[in-house]
C-alpha cells in the first residue's frame, strides 16, 4: 500500500476531501472531518485513522497497530508497517472511518454534503428567508425586554434637569 493508492481509494469515498495539513501530513476529511492521515515524509507510522470504538481494542492488540498519538480517546489507531494489514483490510476499515464521521456531523451539514453534486468540494448550507428567531422567550427574557424599554421611555434628557 502506498500513498498513491490510498489517495486514490480515500478519494473514490463520497464527498471526501484531501488537505495538506501539520506541513507534511496528508489529511482526508468529509464535512471538514478527519478521517484518516498519511504522513507525507518517512514516519513512525504510515497511516491513521479512525476506527469503532468495539474495534480499537483488538486493532491495538495486533504488533505493528498502536493507539494514534493524540487521538486515540477518539479511538484512532496508527499503522506502524504497510504489511501490517491486508488491502481489503485498510478498504473496509477507511470505510468505515469515513462512514462513522460522516454519522457523527451535524444534520444540517449532513444533508448540505449528500444533497450536493458529488463534484463539488464546498458545502452550501441555505439559510432561510427569515428573520433568525430570538430563541424561546420566557417570561423572564420578556421581563427585561420590556423593563428595559420602559426606563428609556421615562429618561429625562440632561438638559430638562434644574
Amino acid at each position: 500500500m502506498d500513498i498513491e493508492w490510498i489517495r486514490q481509494f480515500c478519494l473514490s469515498l463520497p464527498h471526501a476531501t484531501e488537505q495538506i495539513q501539520w506541513e507534511d501530513d496528508l489529511v482526508f476529511k468529509v464535512g471538514g472531518k478527519m478521517f484518516a492521515v498519511v504522513p507525507l515524509e518517512p514516519a513512525r507510522h504510515s497511516m491513521s485513522f479512525k476506527c469503532a470504538a468495539e474495534e480499537f481494542a483488538e486493532l491495538v492488540e495486533r504488533p505493528g497497530i498502536i493507539p494514534a498519538p493524540y487521538l486515540a480517546r477518539a479511538h484512532w489507531i496508527a499503522v506502524e508497517s504497510e504489511d501490517v494489514l491486508s488491502r481489503a483490510e485498510v478498504e473496509r476499515l477507511l470505510r468505515q472511518a469515513h462512514a462513522m464521521v460522516l454519522a457523527k456531523l451535524p444534520g444540517k451539514v449532513q444533508k448540505a454534503i449528500l444533497d450536493r453534486a458529488p463534484g463539488k468540494n464546498k458545502v452550501a448550507v441555505k439559510r432561510a428567508d427569515k428573520p433568525p428567531s430570538r430563541g424561546r422567550e420566557t417570561s423572564r427574557t420578556k421581563a427585561r425586554r420590556t423593563s428595559k424599554s420602559n426606563t428609556q421611555a421615562r429618561r429625562v434628557p440632561p438638559s430638562k434637569i434644574r
